[in-house]
């Protein structure tokens, strides 16, 4: 059991430390609404993977490792991305943003689904369960049956946990020592990471229906 634990929590934190649209998001909401944003996220991020272990061991690993789903996952989350920068970009532009906007409370639901949201518009992320997670899913139920794999899922969302937690509280706790000018300038990058982000996977989308 503590084997499982440890290589769930290992090949998590290899993940989740990883630059992408789920950190970048987690950044932006921690500045605006304070540590407790990483927290909410990482809850809709955890919803979604225990869905997809329930729809893998259904069967629908098969679905989520082909390349037409890979690709229609792709598309729609790099628009998603791309449109999501945008607003960040064209709000930052406009002043739309400050640095206290809101209590953390006020904007927990919406962000435990943009977590769900964000994670699922990944296609590298549902890549990633459908082959690694799978194999290390059928190695904890082999050794251990669903205490394996509930096992596992404990070290795997704790590492997201822990990482995601960490960002937002570093970032939460220090945004009161921001100006309002250099906040709209991250803000405005941060916008420009998520259509990069979206962009590639759209662009990879592309590639295969082509």
């Amino acid at each position: 059991m503590l084997g499982i634990f440890a290589s769930a929590l290992a090949a998590a934190f290899s993940g989740a430390m990883m630059p992408g649209p789920l950190l970048t998001y987690t950044v932006k909401q921690s500045l605006a609404v304070g540590p407790s944003a990483g927290f909410s996220i990482v809850s809709g991020h955890a919803l979604l993977e225990i869905a997809l272990i329930i729809l893998i061991f259904l069967g629908f690993d098969i679905i989520l490792q082909s390349q037409a789903a890979q690709a229609a996952i792709g598309l729609l989350g790099g628009v998603l991305l791309m449109y999501m920068g945008v607003d960040m970009v064209v709000r930052a532009a406009k002043r739309q943003v400050t640095v206290a906007v809101t209590h953390a409370g006020a904007n927990s639901q919406n962000m435990v689904l943009s977590g769900f949201v964000i994670s699922a518009a990944n296609p590298y992320f549902l890549l990633w369960w459908a082959v690694i997670g799978l194999g290390f899913l059928l190695q904890a139920h082999r050794a251990f049956g669903t205490a394996g794999v509930v096992v596992f899922f404990v070290g795997h969302i704790l590492a997201d946990a822990i990482w995601y937690g960490f960002v937002s509280i570093v970032v939460g706790t220090t945004r009161k020592f921001i100006r309002e000018q250099p906040y709209r300038l991250i803000i405005a990058f941060l916008g420009m990471v998520l259509i990069y982000f979206g962009f590639s996977f759209a662009m990879g989308a592309a590639v295969v229906f082509l």
